[in-house]
C-alpha cells in the first residue's frame, strides 16, 4: 500500500535536512513524499525527489529576488546577534519571546495555504518537525507525526530543567525562577495564540507550550543524553537516538594530513551569521598543529581561514564528521547528535535557543565541553581541544556509543513507525 505523506519542516537547515533524510527512507520505499516547506527551498527539494507545494511565511520577496534557504532565520539570528551575549534568562525577553512572535507571524500568514496545500495533496499522514502548532495540520482529519528536533527539554517536566535555560540537570536551585521568568515574559503571547487555535478548530494548547501532541510524537536525541529517566514520556512518544540523512554528496579531504588532529568547526547556518566569533575562533585555532574543517555559512567571503584550515559556505556535514577527531559546534541538536552518532567528543559554543540544553547536557555527562561562547579565553579553548583529543578512555567511550546508536537505525525507525501509522 502506498502512501502520500506531507512533510511541513521549521526553514533552518537542522529541521528541513532531519526531515529529508526520513522522506528519503519512505520515498525509497515507494511512497509519495511531498514537502510544503517554506517557500525558499523552492527547487532544493524537487532535486532531491521529492515533491514541492511550499508556502510563505510572511509577504514574498520582490518579484525576480531568490531567497536562500531559511534566509529569514539567517537575517534574523544576525540582527539579534548582540543578545547572544546575554545570559539566557534574561534572552527569554530579548530572544527566545521575538522568536515565538516571529514564529506565531509565519503561522497565522500561511494558514489559508496550508489548507489549500493539504486539500490538492490529500494526504494519509502529515509529519511535522517545528517548534509549533500550525492549525491546519491539526483540523484535516488527517493522522498527525510530530517531531521533535530539538533538544526533548522541549517537553517540560517538573523534575528536567526548564527548556532554553541550559541550567544543571542536578542543582534545580534557579529552575524556578526561570520558570517564573519565562511566564512573565510569555504568558500574554502563548494566551493570545492558544485562543486563536482554538478559533481554527484545535483544542487547547498545554500551558505555556506552543504545539500540541500528535497521534505520533518522534524526538531526536540519543539515549546517552535522555531525560527520561527524570522525565518519562507517554506511550506515543519514541526516541530516535539518531536521524542521520543519507543524502549528503561524498566528501574527500582536500589536502594531505600533516600527523595532528582532523576538527570539524561549525556554527550551523544561522550561527555562523556571526563572523566575529567565528573568526575568534579560528584565530585561536591557527596555531595549533592540528588541520580544520570549517563550515563557514552564508557570510563565508567575509570569514578568513588559517593555513591549516579548509572552508566552505556548505559542507556534507554527515561525511565529515566520521572522518574527524573532534568536534567544534554551536550546540545545535543536529550537530550534537551526528557528532554522537559518530562517536565523536564536542567542545560547545552556544548562542541562543536549545543550544544551551545540549551543551550543558554533553558537558554534565562528560561527552564534551562547554565553554562561554563570548568570554572564553584563548587558553580554555585550547586546553579543551588538547584534553578532549588526547583522552583515549572518552574515546573509545564515544566509539562504542556512536556504534550502538547507529546499530539503532533511528531514520529507519521513523520511516517504520510513520508507515505504520499511515497503514492503520
Amino acid at each position: 500500500m502506498s502512501l502520500t505523506i506531507l512533510f511541513m519542516p521549521e526553514s533552518a537547515y537542522g529541521p528541513t535536512n532531519n526531515s529529508i533524510g526520513i522522506g528519503d527512507i519512505l520515498r525509497r520505499r515507494g511512497h509519495r513524499v511531498v514537502f510544503a516547506a517554506e517557500a525558499s527551498w523552492k527547487g532544493k527539494l524537487e532535486a532531491l525527489g521529492f515533491e514541492e507545494d511550499l508556502v510563505d511565511l510572511a509577504p514574498p520577496a520582490e518579484e525576480g529576488e531568490d531567497q536562500d534557504p531559511g534566509q529569514f532565520w539567517k537575517d534574523f539570528i544576525r540582527d539579534a546577534a548582540p543578545e547572544y551575549r546575554k545570559s539566557t534568562l534574561e534572552q527569554l525577553d530579548t530572544v527566545i519571546k521575538p522568536i515565538w512572535e516571529s514564529l506565531i507571524d509565519g503561522v497565522k500568514y500561511c494558514e489559508p495555504q496550508l489548507r489549500a496545500i493539504i486539500e490538492r495533496v490529500n494526504p494519509d499522514v502529515i509529519v511535522e518537525d517545528n517548534v509549533i502548532t500550525f492549525p491546519a495540520l491539526l483540523t484535516s482529519g488527517k493522522k498527525f507525526v510530530r517531531i521533535v528536533s530539538c533538544n526533548p527539554l522541549e517537553v517540560r517536566g517538573e523534575n528536567v530543567a526548564p527548556v532554553f535555560s541550559g541550567l544543571p540537570a542536578d542543582d534545580p536551585a534557579e529552575w524556578a525562577a526561570f520558570r517564573a521568568e519565562y511566564d512573565r515574559t510569555h504568558r500574554e503571547i502563548w494566551s493570545a495564540f492558544n485562543a486563536w487555535c482554538v478559533e481554527q478548530g484545535t483544542a487547547p494548547l498545554p500551558d505555556l507550550d506552543f504545539f500540541h501532541e500528535g497521534d505520533l510524537n518522534l524526538y531526536v536525541y540519543p539515549e546517552a543524553l535522555d531525560y527520561t529517566g527524570a522525565r518519562p514520556l507517554g506511550p506515543a512518544w519514541h526516541r530516535l537516538d539518531s536521524s542521520v540523512r543519507e543524502t549528503d554528496e561524498d566528501f574527500e579531504l582536500p589536502f594531505e594530513r600533516n600527523g595532528g588532529a582532523l576538527v570539524y568547526f561549525s556554527l550551523g547556518s544561522l550561527g555562523s551569521s556571526d563572523v566575529e566569533l567565528m573568526q575568534r575562533v579560528i584565530d585561536v585555532l591557527a596555531g595549533t598543529p592540528h588541520q580544520y574543517i570549517v563550515s563557514k555559512g552564508p557570510r563565508h567571503a567575509e570569514i578568513k581561514l588559517a593555513d591549516n584550515m579548509h572552508g566552505a559556505e556548505f559542507l556534507p556535514q554527515t561525511k565529515i564528521i566520521p572522518l574527524c577527531d573532534l568536534v567544534i559546534t554551536h550546540g545545535g541538536n543536529n550537530t550534537t547528535v551526528e557528532s554522537l552518532h559518530f562517536g565523536k567528543p564536542m567542545i560547545l559554543l552556544p548562542l541562543f535557543w536549545d543550544q544551551y540544553d545540549n551543551a550543558q547536557r554533553v558537558d554534565e555527562l562528560g561527552h564534551g565541553v562547554r565553554l562561554s561562547t563570548y568570554s572564553f579565553t584563548d587558553e580554555e579553548l585550547l586546553g579543551a581541544v588538547e584534553r578532549l583529543l588526547g583522552d583515549a578512555e572518552l574515546r573509545a567511550e564515544l566509539a562504542a556509543t556512536g556504534e550502538e546508536i547507529r546499530r539503532r537505525d533511528g531514520v529507519r525507525k521513523a520511516a517504520d513507525l510513520i508507515e505504520r501509522l499511515g497503514k492503520q
